[in-house]
């Protein structure tokens, strides 16, 4: 997993390619919570992420629930094949994909 992070103002874009597996989702986890307070919205960019696996979808879930009692917004961009995972697992009605 290579993940970069950057600020535009109070807004935090992650970017994440090759895969999120149970290997390198605690690290995902980890990297978004020490962020946590710092921004004012969150943009997840995986439209270079080959792969997902059940462990990261939980690390999205996670978030959203940390995010939405303080009003944070959050957008995940994703390509295709991801989109597909989510919409099949039914994660498109909780997470604002784009």
């Amino acid at each position: 997993m290579e993940l970069i992070k950057k600020y535009d103002e109070k807004e935090l874009t992650i970017t994440v390619k090759d895969k999120i597996d149970t290997t390198t989702a605690p690290d995902f986890e980890n990297e978004i919570m020490d962020e946590m307070g710092k921004f004012d919205s969150l943009i997840i960019d995986f439209t270079d992420l080959e792969y997902i696996s059940s462990a990261g979808l939980r690390v999205l879930v996670a978030t959203e629930k940390k995010l939405k009692p303080q009003d944070i917004p959050s957008l995940i961009k994703v390509n295709e094949p991801i989109k597909e995972i989510l919409v099949m697992s039914g994660f498109d009605k909780i997470l604002n994909i784009e």
